[in-house]
C-alpha cells in the first residue's frame, strides 16, 4: 500500500545544513536505505568520513564537491556522484550552496558514517 510521507524527520547537523530524511532509520525505521532532501549553504563542509554505506548525490540546485583519495570531484545541478562504502570523503558546497538528494544504501545512521572529529 502506498505511503505518503508528509512530514519528513529533520535531522540536526552543524554549519546551517539542512537534511530533511523521507526514508531511513530515523524517519521510517527502515535499515535498507536511507533517502534524504539537502540544503547545504555557501561554504559548508562536513568532516571527512569512512561511511559503511554507499551514497548516491543527485544535485538539484548549486554543486556538491567530493574529495576522495587526494582528488576533488564536482558534481553540479543535473548531475549526480557515487561513492562508495569505505571511501574517505569529505562533502562540501560549491560557491551558490546547494540542494540535493542523498540516496545511502544500505541507510544511514551516524555511528555507520565514522566521522572525524
Amino acid at each position: 500500500m502506498p505511503h505518503v510521507i508528509t512530514d519528513p524527520v529533520q535531522i540536526p547537523v552543524p554549519g546551517g545544513k539542512v537534511i530533511n530524511e523521507h526514508v531511513g532509520q530515523a524517519s521510517t525505521h527502515t535499515a535498507e536505505v536511507s533517502i534524504a532532501h539537502m540544503l547545504a549553504p555557501a561554504g559548508w563542509e562536513e568532516p571527512y568520513q569512512t561511511p559503511e554505506f554507499d551514497e548516491i548525490t543527485i544535485v538539484v540546485r548549486g554543486a556538491v564537491i567530493v574529495d576522495c583519495d587526494g582528488q576533488r570531484y564536482e558534481a553540479k545541478a543535473g548531475q549526480s556522484i557515487v561513492t562508495k562504502a569505505g571511501e574517505r570523503v569529505q562533502y562540501s558546497a560549491g560557491p551558490l550552496g546547494a540542494e540535493y538528494v542523498a540516496v545511502c544504501l544500505p541507510a544511514f545512521t551516524p555511528e555507520t558514517a565514522h566521522r572525524e572529529d
